[in-house]
């Protein structure tokens, strides 16, 4: 029996966070397990911030997740995850895309945006576990870019944390896509899991 499990992913409009979402809470629910979600856009089209939480569990009422009792980020994107450290602890595990959507206020020298390696610094302090993945590159070597949600979420189901099947996500996974889709997404999803699997066992 689970009891609480909260997952929280950040990025920014067009990296597929919301699917990302959906696919964990379907999954969730086909095991029969309690689920409560809530999702943020903030002017998502235009690449603003996108939040999604996901909680799983029997003590599990509210569908945002408290600060501090994050289990797992997604960090679809650097700047969000770091944006939104609050939400995990010592004992959280992030999994970080390294491709990162600079702002256009930033390209405009409005703002300053941390370089890839102060974000990282800055999660270290927060969180004992973070890996770091290009998930840009790995969805590419899978058949399609357009993976690299998918790829993030086969790295966060290999660090062993999220309380379900493997069998389930992944056949959630190829429901939710066509004939001709589903074979590049499994595969995008199996690179993730392997590149999350290994990482674990040479960091930590």
């Amino acid at each position: 029996m689970i009891k609480e499990f909260n997952i929280f992913i950040a990025g920014v409009g067009g990296q597929g966070v919301i699917l990302v979402s959906e696919l964990l809470g379907n999954a969730a629910v086909s095991e029969g397990l309690e689920v409560r979600g809530s999702e943020i856009l903030g002017m998502a089209v235009r690449g603003g911030s996108v939040i999604s939480t996901i909680r799983l569990g029997s003590d599990v009422y509210g569908p945002l997740v408290p600060e501090g009792k994050g289990d797992l980020m997604i960090g679809m994107e650097a700047a969000e995850a770091l944006r939104n450290i609050t939400y995990m602890s010592e004992s959280s595990i992030i999994v970080l895309n390294a491709q990162q959507v600079v702002p256009v206020m930033v390209l405009l020298g409005k703002t300053h945006y941390p370089s890839l390696e102060e974000i990282v610094e800055k999660l270290e302090k927060q969180s004992e576990r973070v890996i770091k993945l290009d998930a840009t590159q790995l969805a590419e070597k899978a058949g399609s870019s357009l993976s690299a949600n998918i790829v993030m979420l086969g790295a966060s189901f290999g660090t062993g944390r999220i309380p379900l099947k493997l069998e389930t996500i992944k056949k959630t996974v190829a429901e939710h896509f066509s004939a001709k889709l589903a074979p590049v997404n499994l595969r995008a999803f199996d690179l993730g899991y392997e590149f999350s699997q290994k990482a674990l066992s040479v960091k930590f």
